[in-house]
Parts: structure tokens; C-alpha cells; sequence
């Protein structure tokens, strides 16, 4: 579901003399359906440079990253979009939605997206935002006025409202309690059930103990210094 293949990454300073920073060389990294396949490697090795690469938003300097068939590096922005909406999700650690739109509907979109009736898609979003313990009573405000840990449970759920065939999670139990943290994994645990590729950075040990069928160590992509 996910493949990549010989990826190079070097970034381009532009105000600094347009000096080049080579970052990674021949990446090779597969995640099947049904796995979960965890970054890592210390702060700075690239773990979010590679997931951003996925995701569509770095563009790889050479080499080929599949997914679901779709060549992202070399997709078209229209491709990407529609990737987006109907394939690959993606769980950040921060929340980026519009102001005034409320949080029943927040977490609805990526299924309102996709044709689904108005009512189906806010009853999976009032299914996934009580399974995570966000009050009914905040459903109809704007998230942009949560506290940290209610933005990132919702943002959770938004990410697991549609069933993606391949999933991007980025920290997605840091700074969670016991209780919270336990609903994430298990929603990961049934994704993958349900054959989601899941790709992921986990600093917490025991929940990539838990969900990740393989580590890959970033660093053996690094480039190595002359």
C-alpha cells in the first residue's frame, strides 16, 4: 500500500546562497495493509521530513513514493487532493481547521467530503469524539477554543472518521492520560484490523511496543558526512 523506493531529499537555502543540505539518500521502506510500521531515530533524523514527503508536502528530490498506486512524487496537486480525501489520512500533532466551524462537523468533513449523507457522517463523528471523551456539550463550538489535549483528541477523530485505506500518525498519543491513550490504540489496532497501512512516529515506547509490527531506523537513510 505504501512504497518507497531509492528517495532522496536535500533541501535548498535560498537565503543563505542557495546552499544545499542533503538529508536523505535511497530510502526504501514498504508498509503492507494491515501493518504498522513505526519511525525512528533521534530529533533531527528526518522521521517528519520522510512523513511530510509521503504526505505530499516536501517533494522528493528523486526516487518514487507509492501509494495505493499513486506516484506522489511526481503526482499532480489535483492527484494529491484526491489522495487526500479518498486514501492516505494523516494525524498530526496540531490541529489546522476553520475558525466558527463547529467540532461535530470538524470531524465529520473527511466523510462529508466523500458524498456521505449529513447524518451518517455526524453519527460516526459523535461516535469517534465520545469514544474520546470530549464533551457533548462542546460539540457545537469551534475546536480553535479547546485546551491542547481536547484539539488533539479531536483531531484524532478526525482522522480516523474515514476508514483510509493507509494512515499517517504523527505522535498521535503524546500528552494523552492513560484513559485517552488507550481509546487511540485502540483505534489504530482496529484500523489495522480493517487492513489500514499505518506509517508512524511513537516517542511513547510501550505504545509502539503495542501496534508496530516492525521499527525502521531513519538514520539509515541519513547522509553520511565526508
Amino acid at each position: 500500500m505504501i512504497e518507497i523506493d531509492n528517495l532522496c531529499k536535500s533541501f535548498t537555502l535560498h537565503n543563505q546562497g542557495a546552499a544545499t543540505i542533503e538529508v536523505m539518500q535511497n530510502a526504501n521502506l514498504s508498509v503492507r495493509a494491515g501493518e504498522c510500521v513505526g519511525l525512528i531515530g533521534a530529533s533531527g533524523a528526518g522521521k517528519s521530513t520522510l512523513m511530510r514527503m509521503v504526505w505530499g508536502n516536501y517533494l522528493a528530490t528523486s526516487g518514487h513514493i507509492r501509494v495505493g498506486g499513486l506516484d506522489v512524487a511526481r503526482a499532480e496537486p489535483r492527484q494529491i487532493i484526491a489522495l487526500r480525501r479518498e486514501t492516505l489520512g494523516y494525524v498530526s500533532q496540531f490541529l489546522r481547521v476553520v475558525p466558527r466551524v463547529a467540532t461535530l462537523d470538524v470531524v465529520a468533513e473527511p466523510l462529508l467530503a466523500l458524498g456521505v449523507e449529513t447524518a451518517t457522517a455526524r453519527a460516526r463523528a459523535a461516535s469517534l469524539l465520545t469514544r474520546l471523551n470530549i464533551p457533548k456539550r462542546l460539540w457545537p463550538l469551534s475546536p480553535t477554543t479547546f485546551s491542547g489535549g481536547e484539539q488533539q483528541r479531536v483531531n484524532i477523530a478526525r482522522g480516523f472518521a474515514h476508514a483510509y485505506p493507509a494512515l499517517l500518525l504523527d505522535e498521535p498519543t503524546a500528552s494523552l492520560d492513560a484513559g485517552n491513550r488507550e481509546v487511540v490504540l485502540d483505534l489504530i489496532e482496529e484500523a489495522k484490523a480493517r487492513g489500514a497501512a499505518i506509517l508512524g512516529i511513537f516517542h511513547d515506547e510501550a505504545a509502539r511496543a503495542r501496534v508496530c509490527d516492525r521499527l525502521v531506523d531513519v538514520r539509515d537513510f541519513a547522509v553520511q558526512a565526508a
